[in-house]
């Protein structure tokens, strides 16, 4: 039986409507293979009570009774109203009566059962149904949704769950092939479990393989085209060559037909082979992939292969043209292969990657020469790469790996292993390829070596080898081809990433004025937001990352989209619209396990681990850390800061300091340091002050802040500031705490950067505190829980709540007594109660362990308690404590 995928809420849902309550008639209707009968028989054995189940024939329809004859073998009457009251009789108190292809009953028994609900105490009834079923009866199709009190609707399945299934019968489906698989059967998980166990295992894993229709449906086609008319059989043989939405003149041109079509409409679509297009008369085709495969395959290889190539000539796409003669080419066919190679370079200039795969995959099977061959098949990875389809790539790197070492075939290869996140093997591949490649005979290969460098050095986030690539691949190329133009788009992030983001703005604009459209400028335009989020102008990030999200470019690529929309996520995060951000995420998230690409994870995870933590969610966000990241760069950095957000969630400053160390390490020329890129620096000098690392901090502190002021970048020298400020509170020099955290703000205030403004505001009011400017702690430290509150920061929220209770301006206080405990020695209490270490709580409350060790003690004396231990028992036992944490 086919397995229950999918419909966990929909089996929830029904179960509890059929547990209790008045009689209902649950209709299941879907069309065939849907699932109706799996999902009833699925509720009838995990029904509790009595259970009746009856099944309805199309040979038995015209009979009255016939159907709860089943049930009931010597029902004798002949009224539905007479009939009614005994059924209902003979059933058990709580019986479930289950239908199954209740469009085949007796309009007598679902009559029956129809009064029974109107006069009596009748069951449930639970009836599956094909309402588009042609040998039902009208009557019964009409009274079917009438007598039925829900009619749930079973959608078809996503690729995910097709996996899900797949991998049910022993069979593992990467997701383009999951995908494949779901447009072919519909979603319908009968035809798809025909399929998987139909087909030899070895099918799944080839690369773009035909599907056939399943058995049951090539002999029901095979049964309709036999009932046809010859010409109606013609027609539709016509219809499934030429494929969906094809005009209908188109049809009977290739079937040789000059007649009226409206009867050869009539029959072939009563007979289940075409089905009008949406658009109307004009445009028709075969109703699903599986019914044109079964009618294609009846055609035999001579035939099929007859009216392709003049089904060629009909079709005005030069893609479709092209590949329905490669259906129909059954030997290697030069001419034919130079041709889709041509159309291939055209797509691939256009940024349609995924065409051009498939364009020069054909290419290369019906190539002789052997090199020739292995190139056109080495550029089709390529091509997939570009799409950002790893998977479908993965299924043709065997026979690429199989050829000779060529220049292009290291260059692809190390261009798999860049977006999957391999840096060693990448940079093996590439400099190999370098080694041998010959610049002067093969410009185009060396340009296409050179552009993948450029991403390999982003992946390193290493600006100056980036530019130096960038430069080498549009001398060689040429300044408009796809290798230079992509070279040019990832260019600017160089610059920028070496200090000259002036310069690479500049050199966005004049890039983005020349590609208006296509995939290309879906690049430029995604480089162009990553710099304006580098350089804080968050709203015209916003802008442009959005419109660089969706790959409905002219094959627009979903590695492009990834990247994009992991930069988006963080603006929306700087920006404070955290439900967008995680939004943005999950959406980014589904399509990187679509298309294989790691590249771009770590990124995602980073800014998803920072909502969650500040949200007061751990788990989730400990669910997101990696534990090996990658070897790039551009995948440890987030992966570190994730940690960091996270120890800071938590107030645990040595864990920050974990998290970071290996920054203050940097690798040459990886761009850690630079103002924007990487926002570490001043989470590790906080740490640093508050573990009362005081020299260190102020050391570290001031080559960031000179490169800041250098670069002039707002966001970090504010972030810098605030750092020392909280640097100068540690040190008790209140003016300059209060000049260096105004400073901060000040150069927030033109930015819409509304977390680094609450995250600012909070650690000057916790200075304030600790120095004794209550009042006006008060006040800064209202603005950040203001600011905390409105993304939905819990920690950060309660954090704020602790310390305004702490400063005790607002409170009321009570009448002292010798047991009173004072705002911070509560404050001191709480954080113990929850186990935190002195070394914590002083962290957290931006205390020295001294103090804390001085308000514990007189917390002891106050209590009457002697020890750690018993002042956590006697916290825990107190009934306000679970609202304390």
């Amino acid at each position: 039986m086919t397995p229950l995928i999918g419909r966990a809420e929909l089996v929830a849902g029904l179960q509890q409507l059929l547990r209790t309550g008045p009689s209902r008639f649950v209709l299941l209707a879907g069309p065939p293979g849907i699932g109706t009968s799996a999902l009833a028989a699925h509720l009838a054995r995990r029904r509790d009570g009595p259970v009746v189940e009856v099944a309805a024939a199309a040979w038995e329809s015209h009979r009255p009774y016939a159907l709860l004859a089943q049930a009931f073998p010597d029902l004798a009457v002949a009224d539905p109203l007479d009939a009614a009251a005994e059924v209902v009789a003979r059933l058990e108190p709580g019986a479930l009566l289950v239908i199954d292809d209740a469009h085949f009953a007796d309009v007598e028994s679902l009559r029956t059962l129809a009064s029974a609900r109107r006069h009596h105490a009748a069951p449930h009834v639970l009836a599956t149904a094909d309402t588009a079923e042609r040998r039902a009866t009208a009557e019964v199709l009409e009274l079917l949704p009438r007598i039925a009190t829900d009619v749930p609707r079973l959608p078809p399945l996503d690729a995910a769950q097709i996996s899900e299934l797949a991998a049910a019968y022993g069979v593992a489906l990467h997701p383009a092939m999951a995908e494949r698989l779901r447009r072919h059967t519909g979603g319908r998980p009968r035809p798809a479990v025909q399929l998987l166990t139909e087909l030899p295992r070895a099918t799944w894993s080839r690369f773009e393989p035909p599907l056939p229709a399943p058995a049951a449906t090539d002999a029901r086609v095979r049964e309709s085209l036999a009932a046809c008319t010859p010409a109606a059989r013609r027609f539709a043989e016509a219809a499934a060559v030429l494929g969906p939405d094809t005009p209908v003149r188109d049809v009977l041109a290739l079937a040789d037909l000059d007649v009226e079509p409206l009867p050869l409409l009539d029959e072939t679509a009563a007979a289940g082979l075409v089905r009008l297009a949406p658009r109307g008369l004009t445009h028709l085709g075969p109703p699903d992939p599986m019914v044109r495969a079964a009618v294609l395959t009846g055609l035999g290889p001579a035939r099929r292969a007859g009216l392709q190539r003049r089904a060629a000539e009909l079709v005005d796409d030069p893609v479709r043209a092209l590949r329905l003669l490669v259906a129909a080419s059954p030997v290697p066919d030069p001419e034919l292969a130079g041709r889709l190679d041509d159309l291939a370079v055209e797509r691939a200039a256009e940024g349609a990657w995924g065409t051009a795969a498939t364009l020069l995959s054909d290419a290369s099977r019906l190539t002789d020469d052997p090199r020739r061959r292995q190139a056109r098949l080495t550029r089709a990875v390529d091509a997939l790469i570009g799409a950002g389809d790893m998977f479908r790539a993965a299924a043709l790197v065997p026979e690429v790996e199989s050829g000779r070492e060529t220049p292009l075939r290291d260059a692809v290869l190390g261009y798999l292993a860049v977006v999957r996140g391999r840096a060693a093997e990448a940079g093996t591949r590439l400099r190999r390829a370098w080694d041998i490649v010959n610049a002067e005979r093969e410009p185009e290969t060396a340009a296409l070596i050179c552009q993948r460098y450029v991403l390999d050095a982003l992946a390193r986030y290493d600006g100056r080898d980036l530019v130096r690539w960038a430069d080498r691949a549009i001398e060689l190329a040429g300044a408009d081809t796809p290798p230079a133009v992509e070279a040019a788009a990832i260019r600017g992030l160089g610059l920028a990433a070496t200090g000259r983001a002036k310069q690479a703005r500049r050199d966005y604009e004049q890039l983005t004025t020349r590609l208006r459209h296509g995939a290309q400028a879906q690049r430029a335009t995604m480089a162009r937001g990553w710099l304006n989020l580098l350089t804080d102008r968050l709203d015209d990030a916003r802008v442009d990352l959005e419109s660089a999200i969706p790959t409905s470019y002219l094959g627009g690529s979903a590695r492009i989209s990834l990247w994009a929309s992991a930069w988006l996520a963080r603006t929306q995060f700087l920006t404070g619209e955290w439900d967008d951000a995680l939004r943005t995420l999950r959406d980014a998230t589904d399509l990187q396990d679509r298309t294989g690409i790691l590249l771009t994870g770590p990124l995602l995870r980073w800014t998803a681990t920072a909502v969650h933590a500040l949200r007061g969610d751990f788990g989730a966000a400990e669910e997101l850390l990696l534990a090996d990241a990658g070897d790039y760069p551009i995948m440890r950095v987030p992966n570190q800061l994730a940690r960091a957000h996270l120890a800071e969630a938590r107030a645990d400053s040595a864990g920050v300091l974990r998290a970071l160390y290996p920054l203050t390490r940097p690798v040459p020329g990886a761009g850690t340091d630079e103002p924007g890129h990487w926002p570490w620096p001043d989470m590790y000098a906080h740490a640093l002050v508050l573990l009362g690392r005081l020299d260190e901090a102020g050391d570290f502190l001031t080559p960031h802040e000179k490169l800041a002021a250098k670069r002039d970048h707002l966001s970090a020298r504010a972030r810098l500031a605030a750092a020392r400020g909280r640097l100068h509170g540690a040190l008790g020099d209140v003016d300059a705490a209060t000049a260096s955290f105004e400073d901060a703000l000040e150069l927030l205030a033109a930015l819409p950067a509304r977390y680094d403004q609450a995250r600012v505001n909070f650690g000057y009011g916790q200075t304030l505190r600790r120095l004794g400017r209550r009042a006006r702690a008060d006040v800064v430290l209202t603005a950040a829980r203001d600011g905390f509150a409105a993304m939905g920061a819990k920690t950060y929220v309660e954090r704020c709540d602790r310390e305004l209770k702490a400063g005790g301006v607002h409170s009321t206080r009570p009448d002292a007594t010798p047991t009173t405990l004072t705002p911070q020695e509560e404050a001191v209490t709480r954080l113990v109660a929850r186990g935190m270490s002195n070394k914590e709580v002083a962290a957290e409350l931006f205390l020295s362990g001294k103090t804390v060790q001085y308000h514990l003690t007189r917390v002891y004396a106050k209590l009457g308690v002697r020890s750690r231990t018993e002042l956590v028992a006697r916290r825990r036992a107190d009934p306000g404590y679970c609202a304390d944490r």
